[in-house]
């Protein structure tokens, strides 16, 4: 009964505001049929707080998000599933699903009556234009009386997520340098190509199963001797992603970070898809392997939640790719840099590793005066010149740029020669 006191509506307050005026006026001027209705009005919300704070609902409920993942824009489907368990039938209920900001309003629904054992299904979508993480839930459940007079909540505390993951573009198919550090289908081999004779081995390692024991080189050399493992080419790829504030213009959706983070999502789907083993590097220490199981979904899902670091540097992530030895191509997409900056990233071309970096020219997602613009253009041209001189291959990237445009010129190896000569000229006229 005290739950359902302190549950009463602004409209069941009012009636016993009105009863206790009904009493004082019936007291003061005598008139005993004001004195009924002020108990008629009293009546009302204490048999609503009653009816509602005794009710003792058995509900289950069960939530499903279809699909659980979804690019920036789209929509997921979340379906409710309320189940009455008990045998006593409910009366209104108003259903509320907490969502964050950025999905939308909360929804309502009202169910009229859920009789013993019944089930009812209600279903609405959500939409964000911001990728990340959201909570869907918890559920509330208002209980109350069919003239609103009380109202109650119960909440389910289960909740469930809704990932949002940067827009994936489609890429054109293009040979890509580097790629026979790795394996597609044509490129798969195995080691031993002539026969049990000739079969690859190495020492016996603790915990290898004795049925690879290769006896021949065993009692040739005197020590006990396994057979290696088919060993195919795999592509092997890096992306890296430059998450430093200082690097990036622009607010919201449109700005340059995101440009970034969609294209590396992009890249990192295009080239799962083509039979490459993945890496994910990000300035914000995000360091991942695709694996069979995951694939780009791992990818995607960390994708989702990267945010620029206020404080990062170059140094940082050039230490990061580096610290790992695993070879093939690395495809980097940076902000704007400083000539030191790029020139820092020459340390990334170990062992003659392929590099292709997209260096965005984040200045253009700003509106800028004719003078900072042309100091903006020359120092971009500046650090792109100096990633050339290092060893990797360039593809500038400007507002209103499309991912799909640029990919081709990643495997463009003559590309390089034209733009050093350009840019050259562009820094020996600023330099005069």
């Amino acid at each position: 009964m005290r739950d359902g006191l302190r549950g009463l509506t602004t409209r069941g307050r009012s009636f016993l505001a009105a009863a206790v005026a009904a009493v004082l006026s019936a007291a003061i001027l005598g008139e005993k049929d004001l004195l009924r209705v002020a108990v008629l009005l009293a009546i009302l919300p204490l048999l609503a707080a009653a009816y509602v704070g005794r009710s003792r609902y058995k509900l289950a409920c069960n939530r499903s998000l279809e699909p659980h993942r979804v690019p920036v824009g789209a929509s997921s489907r979340v379906v409710l599933r309320l189940q009455n368990l008990s045998r006593l039938p409910t009366g209104t209920l108003l259903l509320e699903d907490r969502l964050p900001y950025a999905l939308g309003s909360r929804p309502r629904v009202v169910l009229e009556r859920l009789g013993a054992h019944q089930a009812s299904s209600v279903a609405y979508t959500v939409r964000a234009d911001v990728r990340g993480r959201y909570e869907v839930g918890p559920l509330v459940i208002r209980l109350t009386d069919p003239f609103g007079l009380c109202e109650l909540s119960r909440a389910f505390p289960s909740v469930d997520h809704l990932t949002v993951i940067p827009q994936v573009t489609p890429l054109p198919p293009v040979r890509l340098p580097g790629e026979y550090a790795g394996s597609g289908d044509s490129r798969a081999r195995s080691v031993a190509v002539h026969g049990e004779d000739d079969a690859a081995t190495r020492e016996y390692r603790v915990g290898d199963d004795l049925r690879r024991v290769h006896w021949k080189s065993t009692a040739r050399t005197g020590e006990l001797m396994v057979r290696r493992e088919e060993q195919p080419w795999e592509s092997r790829a890096t992306v890296v992603l430059d998450t430093r504030a200082a690097g990036h213009r622009g607010d919201g959706p449109t700005a340059s970070f995101e440009w970034a983070v969609s294209a590396a999502a992009s890249i990192a789907v295009h080239l799962r898809q083509a039979g490459y083993k993945l890496r994910l590097v990000t300035g914000s220490g995000v360091d991942v392997d695709a694996t069979e199981a995951a694939g780009e979904g791992l990818f995607l899902d960390h994708l989702a939640d990267v945010r620029l670091a206020q404080r990062g540097e170059i140094t940082t992530l050039v230490q990061q790719v580096r610290q790992r030895s695993d070879g093939g191509m690395i495809i980097a997409l940076f902000g704007a840099l400083s000539t030191a900056e790029a020139e820092l990233l020459a340390g990334l071309r170990g062992n003659g590793a392929t590099c292709v970096g997209f260096l965005l020219d984040s200045t253009t997602w700003q509106n800028l005066p004719p003078k900072a613009r042309a100091e903006a253009e020359r120092a971009h041209g500046t650090a792109a010149l100096a990633l050339l001189q290092a060893g990797w291959r360039v593809i500038g990237v400007a507002h209103g740029n499309r991912l799909p445009m640029l990919w081709p010129q990643a495997a463009r190896g003559s590309q390089g020669f034209a733009l050093r000569a350009a840019l050259a000229e562009t820094v020996a006229g600023g330099v005069r």
